[in-house]
């Protein structure tokens, strides 16, 4: 019998299972889709709608209990700033998981874990923009001709 077995272990200890989820979890809410493998976006599921639920109610308590799971001050301000508005009148449910295949390597089974109603533009945030690079030659080209 399975009682009492509430999670997957991932072939891993507890404190690498531990670092990937908190990594994972800062990507998803920096990004708000990420691709990963099958088991490991339904173990973040549940996570993930849970750090949503604490941020819903703004108190210094739960920003320490967000801190101190995340460990990162930029997802805890998105958390708090922009997804608990988003999601105020939502009572659960606030990421999904698709499943996107196999991978080509292992044939492992792939899913895409994103926030519900989320936010296209997130996943350009690291991404630099072409305009700025050339425009920037630009000016180090005309330096290097005047002198």
């Amino acid at each position: 019998m399975r009682h009492g077995i509430g999670y997957r272990k991932l072939n891993k200890t507890g404190e690498h299972r531990k670092a990937l989820f908190k990594n994972m979890l800062n990507s998803l809410i920096k990004y708000e889709q990420i691709i990963t493998t099958l088991p490991k976006a339904k173990e973040l599921k549940p996570q993930i709608d849970k750090v949503i639920t604490i941020g819903k109610k703004n108190i210094l308590s739960n920003k320490k209990k967000l801190f101190s799971k995340l460990q990162n001050k930029q997802s805890v301000t998105k958390v708090f700033d922009e997804l608990s508005k988003r999601y105020n009148s939502r009572k659960g449910g606030y990421s999904r998981v698709l499943r996107a295949g196999f991978r080509t390597g292992d044939d492992a089974p792939m899913a895409v874990i994103e926030l519900v109603d989320r936010n296209p533009e997130a996943k350009k945030v690291d991404k630099p923009k072409k305009v700025e690079k050339k425009e920037n030659e630009d000016k180090t080209d005309q330096k290097v001709a005047s002198k």
